[in-house]
């Protein structure tokens, strides 16, 4: 319900010859759990070039916004070792160089 506006916004702009791309839509699946669809919509036109319908493409992109999520606490965490760490912090490459 709460995203029936701006879908209907979209699919408005699609019918009217505006594309839109990467439109995320939050949907629940299963009950409780929810899904992320990343949508682009276009407009459908029939041979004389008239607005007939619009096409909408959907992917889920629900696992790959949980990895990102995932990557940005683990860098987080990261940046705040070496910015509170007490000691020296330095890297060896495959050579044992220190970096």
């Amino acid at each position: 319900p709460e995203y029936h506006g701006p879908v209907s916004f979209v699919l408005l702009k699609a019918l009217h010859g505006e594309e839109t791309a990467s439109f995320e839509l939050p949907l629940v699946k299963n009950g409780e759990q929810k899904a992320v669809l990343l949508l682009n919509a276009t407009t459908r036109r029939g041979p004389e070039g008239e607005v007939i319908g619009v096409i909408c493409v959907g992917q889920d992109i629900t696992q790959i916004n949980a990895m990102t999520a995932e990557q940005q606490r683990v860098a987080d965490d990261l940046s705040r070792v070496i910015d509170t760490a007490n000691a020296p912090i330095f890297g060896v490459d495959v050579n044992g160089m220190v970096t």
